[in-house]
């Protein structure tokens, strides 16, 4: 039986770079050698696509890209005769077929429906959701706006255009004031893992915080601020996905922002979640069920706060959630009998099994 031909990316032009190519280290490290045929893309923090043979380890620290002894420009090309990479060699130009794509990447550029758009037009088959999908999970505007169309309980919430603000300020902070009131997040619509979120708790910092945001997307979204536990949860699968145990954050810094998630090791994480039996049933249904309206395939990490009183919000999706050691998607799948190795064989097998 000959193996599958299957194609890592990881890096590109995203905030979540770094964080990326860790990820798609442990995915390199644990994917099974026996039965597939692993191809390695990096893409540069500018843009630049190389086929690379070197060390995870050259991946981690960001040297991986001064080697150029491991580096082959190359690209994913959209020809369909293709279906795969297209090698630019010294001595010439080099195909490599593939059977299947895993695009360890994360925020713009990875997981917002742009790479997914360059796998459709090359009829390659590709781990997680599709196009319309990650768009719509990678605005949190759109995301919100269909789980409430759907009557899935979430957080108030507003959302503008930068240039709405910065034309009528009173206007937009009228808006938020009356109906969210301080403390509330604001939010860039489309960027991932916390990056350009505050916490603002009056106007002052109420207008920081939007600029901020405005640094980072043309669309902002600003929500109430919600007393409860963070609490995420794993799902995987086409038609019929499963939903992990859920995992409960103890973020060290205010709130769970880019600093706690990945430099600060205060945070705490509890797997199982400390909810009750009933309440942690229904929080892994509400995740279904919001993977199914947003259309999700394959997998993605479903956020939720859930309060003292036993409401449950969902907070985001993340449709290409983290891969590293310490990520919550491996660990909670981990706990519920899934281990890293298999986990990623699944994805894959789902990956496929959609296309076909």
């Amino acid at each position: 039986m000959s193996k599958i031909s299957l194609a890592v990316l990881f890096g590109g032009v995203s905030s979540e770079h770094e964080v990326s190519r860790i990820s798609a280290g442990s995915v390199i490290k644990n994917v099974n050698r026996e039965k597939y045929d692993l191809h390695v893309i990096g893409i540069t923090k500018d843009g630049r696509w190389y086929y690379y043979t070197g060390s995870v380890e050259d991946m981690a620290d960001g040297s991986w890209e001064k080697k150029e002894e491991n580096l082959t420009p190359a690209i994913v090309s959209p020809d369909r005769s293709v279906h795969g990479i297209t090698l630019f060699e010294k001595d010439g130009i080099k195909n490599i077929r593939l059977d299947a794509a895993f695009p360890v990447m994360h925020g713009r550029n990875g997981e917002d429906g742009t790479i997914q758009g360059l796998f459709e037009l090359a009829d390659i088959p590709y781990v997680g959701c599709d196009v319309a999908s990650s768009a719509i999970c990678m605005d949190k505007a759109l995301t919100n706006i269909m789980l409430a169309k759907n009557g899935i309980d979430q957080a108030d919430f507003v959302w503008f255009y930068s240039r709405e603000f910065f034309a009528d300020s009173e206007k937009i902070i009228a808006l938020i004031e009356n109906k969210l009131g301080y403390p509330c997040f604001v939010k860039p619509a489309n960027a991932g893992s916390s990056v350009g979120i505050s916490k603002a708790k009056d106007r002052a910092g109420l207008i920081e915080a939007i600029k901020l945001a405005a640094d980072n997307d043309f669309k902002i979204v600003v929500e109430e601020s919600i007393t409860g536990a963070e609490v995420e949860v794993a799902v995987m699968g086409n038609e019929n996905p499963i939903a992990s145990v859920p995992g409960e954050i103890a973020p060290a810094n205010d709130w769970y922002d880019y600093e706690a998630k990945y430099n600060n090791v205060g945070s705490e994480l509890f797997i199982p979640a400390r909810l009750s039996p009933e309440l942690s049933e229904k929080v892994r249904e509400r995740a279904v069920e919001g993977y199914k309206v947003l259309g999700c395939t394959g997998l993605a990490r479903v956020d939720f706060f859930v309060t003292a009183k036993g409401r449950i919000l969902l907070n985001e999706p993340n449709t290409l959630p983290g891969f590293t050691s310490i990520s919550m998607f491996p660990k909670l799948f981990g706990a519920t009998g899934v281990p890293y190795d298999e986990l990623i064989d699944r994805l894959i097998t789902y990956a496929i099994e959609r296309k076909q």
